[in-house]
């Protein structure tokens, strides 16, 4: 029997192996050619030098096909010196009427037009930088991790300072970027980086890539890159630390409380400091984030939390070190938000300052990674909330090509122990090692892990776990997975809305290519999800089952109906409706319910554009009808007004409440030139009980420095009784030292 196991283990791994490596193909070419005069950026490509450099323009089609030329020609013609990497684009399509839905920086890439690259400096095919521009030189950047596999591997909240202008001639756009060196990092003496050139056209609904990539497969992929040579080796990047003091003035009241309103004058910074050639250090003293975008509300009817994006820039690089271990939607051991987020003796949630912190991040050669973090929050006497210091380590190695093994400790420990809560414990630490499998041919990828957390008092060992293959290729998309999270696992810093079950889920999806007509593919789809809940000695407690038919236009306009068929048993009382005197279903019950749903999302390059799912069935013991969706007006490129909302009518038969949910969240957005822009949103949730305004002027006056005005104002939805009101004034600048 043990010689069966040792021989069934070193099959596993010959298997992982052979997965890893399978599939390695040529990759296209390109040259960047050095120069000593800069060119002058501002859209026009007007220098002699540009006719010097070599063009890349031989793209071709991802939509509507993945096997023809792109219809109209895009060219890319790459230049550096000792400081920049410049860029120069010019894009053809069938007609003035580009699509640039915003100037403001970091605009979604499916709506507007661009051209965009991925940089892959250090050639693993598992990091790499984002940089695109629109027809008016708009900016867009992001992080990728993972090797761009999902979407969960792209960071779009990342900013760092570079330059960019474009503009529209007729039927053809033109611009320029310059990218700093020292806003990247790649091995001292570089001569090659992986590369992708990539472009949406909007007028033509058609993307297009210079070194191909599946239909089946994101853009983002980094198994697909090219390679981007340079004549010389480029030059040593890391000589500028970054000095960024900010000063936020601020006025607010809580109405609720009685309180008077409080003026307050608040300081800190941001310190980044180059450590070697590959490594960052980043300092923070008394941050504050008062300018990062307001939260969207959810109308959660589920009886589980749900998870929100990290907005806030000082968490952003190099973030998948600490957050891409577990599991995103079940297991996630690290989740940057609750730091400086606490509960009061009531249970409410509430803001706890951060005093300071360090995090140092980056590779300690091509292949091993280093991840340190270590932030200490505030003491809350009044609110029962100690000061707590929230760290991390974290380690990850290139294995097999792309795939990695990762291993991370996590401690948050109280330095009070005297105003601890009775349910808080002084410490709570975890630690784990995960193994993300990404193969050559990029047709297998996977994540397998086992965490374990140790509490105050609780000397034994609690136990996360999962087991997750993916199989994708032109026509099959699969997986299956097994999760398991014991009862008293316990990650204070992790997004966890569920422990003690045993997770099985699987996933076939068909895929089917038209030859003619307006459909540019059909989906089949089949999923089916089961929770055995472990103190109840592994009862089923959830089987989920959705059908789901899928039709993708050629215009990129999409269609969805589904099928669920759900079982739910309640180990706990849930009102769904979240009523005040409702009466909960009762811990205990069990119920199955069937409901249908259908999803229409329009295409991306009309002015008006609109989404929008519905939904009708039975809900545990009752019914459902629900409308959810967004629309969407521009007046390009510098106004546009979206509209959300979501609907849920909720019957359930006496003595159990009824209630008909509303969320309505109209934005209205300006973008007055690229570094002006005036944003006001406005949400409704007759659910959270909550009106919101929130109104942000941002003038971006030097690069990536900003002063910021914003205003918020919330209020009851019974009685539209003042909840509070505050107004900040916040300036901060970024200085090269």
């Amino acid at each position: 029997m043990q010689t069966s196991i040792k021989i069934y283990r070193l099959y596993l791994l010959m298997t992982l192996v052979i997965v890893s490596v399978y599939g390695v193909c040529a990759q296209k070419q390109a040259l960047a050619k050095f120069t000593d005069q800069a060119p002058i950026i501002d859209g026009y490509m007007k220098e002699a030098i540009w006719s010097m450099a070599d063009s890349l323009d031989h793209f071709t089609q991802n939509f509507p096909t993945d096997t023809l030329p792109a219809q109209y020609p895009t060219q890319v013609k790459f230049l550096y010196d000792d400081q920049f990497l410049y860029i120069g684009i010019v894009a053809k399509s069938n007609g003035n009427n580009f699509v640039s839905t915003s100037l403001r920086r970091d605009f979604r890439g499916s709506t507007t037009d661009n051209v965009s690259f991925f940089f892959d400096t250090f050639q693993d095919g598992v990091n790499a930088y984002q940089f695109g521009v629109n027809p008016y030189g708009a900016q867009r950047e992001s992080l990728v991790s993972d090797g761009g596999i999902d979407r969960n591997s792209f960071n779009p909240n990342w900013d760092v300072k570079w330059f960019s202008e474009g503009h529209i001639e007729g039927d053809v756009y033109v611009a320029e970027l310059a990218i700093p060196f020292y806003s990247l990092k790649y091995p001292d003496g570089c001569t090659q980086w992986n590369l992708q050139a990539y472009r949406f056209d909007l007028q033509t609904n058609e993307r297009s890539t210079w070194s191909r990539v599946d239909q089946n497969q994101l853009l983002s992929n980094l198994g697909y890159l090219g390679v981007l040579h340079f004549e010389k080796p480029l030059p040593k990047n890391n000589s500028t630390n970054y000095f960024i003091p900010y000063l936020n003035t601020s006025r607010a009241q809580n109405f609720e409380s009685d309180e008077e309103a409080k003026s307050q004058i608040k300081a800190g910074f941001d310190v980044k400091i180059p450590i070697g050639t590959q490594m960052n250090l980043d300092l923070t003293l008394n941050p504050d984030f008062s300018n990062v975008e307001v939260d969207d509300l959810i109308n959660n009817i589920s009886r589980f939390e749900v998870s929100l994006p990290e907005k806030r820039q000082f968490f952003l690089d190099n973030s998948d070190l600490f957050s891409s271990f577990g599991n995103p939607r079940d297991a996630s051991p690290f989740f940057s938000r609750r730091i400086g987020i606490a509960r009061d003796l009531d249970g409410n949630t509430i803001q706890n300052d951060i005093i300071g912190g360090f995090r140092l991040s980056g590779k300690l050669n091509s292949s091993l990674r280093l991840g340190v973090l270590s932030l200490q929050t505030a003491e809350d006497a009044t609110n029962g909330i100690p000061s707590n210091n929230n760290s991390m380590l974290a380690l990850q190695q290139r294995v097999f090509g792309r795939s990695q093994v990762g291993l991370f400790i996590i401690n948050r420990q109280s330095s009070r122990n005297e105003i601890l809560d009775e349910d808080q414990t002084e410490y709570n630490r975890v630690l784990g090692l995960d193994y993300a499998l990404a193969s050559a041919n990029n047709k297998w990828t996977g994540k397998f892990f086992a965490h374990t957390s140790m509490s105050e008092g609780d000397n034994t060992n609690k136990w996360s776990g999962q087991a997750l293959i993916r199989y994708n290729d032109r026509f099959w998309n699969v997986f299956s997975m097994a999760l398991f999270i014991d009862d008293a696992f316990q990650s204070d810093l992790g997004f966890i809305p569920r422990t003690g079950f045993v997770k099985k889920a699987d996933k076939i999806t068909r895929t089917f290519y038209p030859k003619t007509g307006a459909v540019n593919t059909y989906q089949l789809g089949c999923y089916n999800e089961f929770y055995f809940t472990q103190d109840l000695d592994y009862k089923q407690t959830d089987h989920t089952i959705k059908f789901e038919y899928i039709v993708n236009y050629k215009n990129q306009s999409r269609l969805e109906a589904n099928y669920f068929s759900r079982y739910v048993y309640l180990f706990d009382d849930f009102d769904p409706t979240r009523s005040d005197d409702g009466l909960a279903l009762p811990m205990g019950s069990d119920y199955r319910y069937n409901s249908w749903g259908l999803e229409y999302n329009s295409t991306l390059s009309g002015l008006f554009t609109w989404g929008a799912t519905a939904t009708l069935g039975e809900f545990f013991n009752g019914t459902i009808r629900g409308l959810k969706g967004r629309l969407n007006y521009r007046d390009q490129p510098t106004f546009n007004l979206s509209f959300d909302f979501d609907y849920n009518e909720i019957r359930l038969p006496d003595p159990y409440p009824s209630a008909n949910l509303f969320l309505i969240g109209p934005k209205l957005e300006w973008t007055f030139t690229k570094n002006l822009f005036w944003s006001n949103f406005i949400q409704y949730s007759n659910f959270s009980d909550n009106f919101g305004i929130n109104s942000r002027l941002q003038w971006r006056f030097a690069p990536m420095s900003d002063l910021f005005l914003v205003y918020n104002d919330g209020y009851d939805t019974v009685n539209f009784y003042k909840r509070y009101r505050s107004i900040n004034l916040k300036l901060n600048y970024w200085f090269n030292i």
